[in-house]
């Protein structure tokens, strides 16, 4: 940890960025499980578990690597799960490999509930993240992005 005689404060550009960045954090998720749970019975995070879910092979993801990959915690996940499960979305079961450790499975029910959320979701980013971007560098954007969420 830096002393407190080494702590640069940040400049009012820096300051600018920072709240803004905190601003959307919050209120990003929020808009979009909006416009999400207005047309469908899943939020936005049950929508990319789905997606995270479908990307891989055999559509199966420990619940642990499921977790870290949306950004939850385990327990985080496991609620979301047990949603997803209710609606028959996902199934889980024990990590043949590894008897502790169990693996979230996207059923057929959830790849139908997949494509039928991609245009609501689809234009919820648009409205929302998007269309405030004309005239940007989305590439740039994105590296920033990445280089921040890099551990």
């Amino acid at each position: 940890m830096a002393d407190a005689t080494t702590i640069v404060p940040l400049n009012p550009d820096e300051e600018k960025f920072l709240r803004a960045l905190g601003t959307v954090m919050a209120l990003l998720p929020r808009v979009v499980d909006a416009d999400m749970l207005e047309e469908l019975p899943i939020s936005s995070t049950e929508y990319t578990v789905l997606v995270h879910l479908s990307e891989v092979p055999h559509h199966q993801m420990r619940m642990s690597e499921l977790a870290n990959v949306c950004g939850l915690s385990l327990s985080g996940m496991t609620r979301v799960v047990n949603r997803l499960e209710s609606q028959s979305l996902v199934t889980r079961q024990k990590c043949p490999e590894d008897g502790r450790a169990w693996l979230a499975l996207l059923t057929n029910p959830g790849w139908k509930m997949l494509e039928q959320a991609w245009p609501t979701n689809l234009a919820s980013v648009r409205r929302h993240i998007f269309s405030r971007l004309e005239g940007c560098d989305v590439a740039a954007a994105a590296e920033v992005l990445q280089r921040i969420a890099a551990p």
